[in-house]
């Protein structure tokens, strides 16, 4: 299996590298502008169908733009949101689980209260209030992927705080006289580590479909950008004539959604110590 623990995880690094390198070096490997229009060249097929070209290897869309170059452009926008999102969400959703399960009583009720009502309230509905407050764009997503998300990082780490403040080590720096401050970041917190990577894995995957349907609806990235989202939803209206406007960005989410996951599985089993 290709999860288990020293073996090389080669699925996920075939799935997610072409992202990361597109996502890091796309200004200098992508062929043509993104947003460069060719009305010479509107709809040419894949290369390997008749009528494509070489110089288009995935074709083009209802604006001659090359859709391999948007892809890629896609892929930096995908990772700047998906990234900052789920980094934002981990530091608020981090910081209150560890003061729920650290110092418990009226701030544990408070804080899993908030909690409680927000997984009551669905992530569309809030992506949508957020875009009617703010406008869409970049900042529309990124605020709609950590206010969803962090709400799963405080319960977690608030479970493993209750249970790690108990320990011998935490109570031997409470004798010690250490700070509350002390013992959450040099005791408890360390111990959060491979919980912490593990979910900020996995929440890749969910933060990039997230912001796939926010920009479809309209509320999340903007026209000219080169969002995968986006990209699907300019080409729903010509599936029967020109499938690969919306096949290609769909695939693209598919292939990195699954190679954050299986990742985050792997990640899983080689960071825990009973599987070691």
């Amino acid at each position: 299996m290709f999860t288990r623990v020293g073996k090389v995880p080669w699925i996920p690094i075939v799935l997610l590298a072409p992202v990361v390198v597109w996502g890091l070096f796309g200004p200098w490997i992508w062929p043509h502008e993104p947003t460069a229009i060719d009305f010479a060249a509107r709809l040419k097929p894949p290369v390997w169908l008749e009528g494509g070209t070489a110089n288009h290897l995935l074709g083009t869309d209802q604006f001659g733009r090359d859709l391999l170059s948007r892809l890629i452009e896609g892929a930096r926008v995908a990772l700047i949101v998906a990234v900052f999102g789920v980094f934002l969400a981990a530091l608020v959703g981090v910081a209150a689980g560890l003061a729920a399960g650290y110092f418990g009583g009226v701030t544990d009720n408070i804080i899993m209260r908030i909690v409680d009502v927000k997984m009551s309230v669905p992530a569309i509905l809030l992506t949508i209030l957020i875009g009617s407050a703010i406008g869409a764009g970049v900042t529309t997503v990124v605020a709609a992927i950590a206010i969803t998300f962090w709400a799963d990082y405080a319960r977690v780490v608030r479970g493993e705080t209750l249970s790690l403040k108990e320990r011998g080590f935490v109570e031997l720096a409470k004798v010690a006289d250490c700070s509350h401050l002390r013992i959450l970041t040099r005791h408890i917190l360390p111990n959060l580590q491979a919980t912490i990577v593990v979910l900020v894995t996995l929440q890749l995957g969910r933060a990039l479909i997230l912001e796939a349907a926010i920009t479809y609806i309209g509320i999340g990235i903007q026209p000219p950008s080169s969002a995968w989202g986006l990209m699907i939803s300019d080409g729903r209206s010509l599936l029967s004539t020109a499938w690969w406007l919306a096949a290609f960005p769909g695939f693209a989410i598919t292939a990195t959604v699954l190679g954050a996951n299986l990742l985050g599985d792997w990640l899983r089993d080689a960071l825990d110590p009973k599987v070691r």
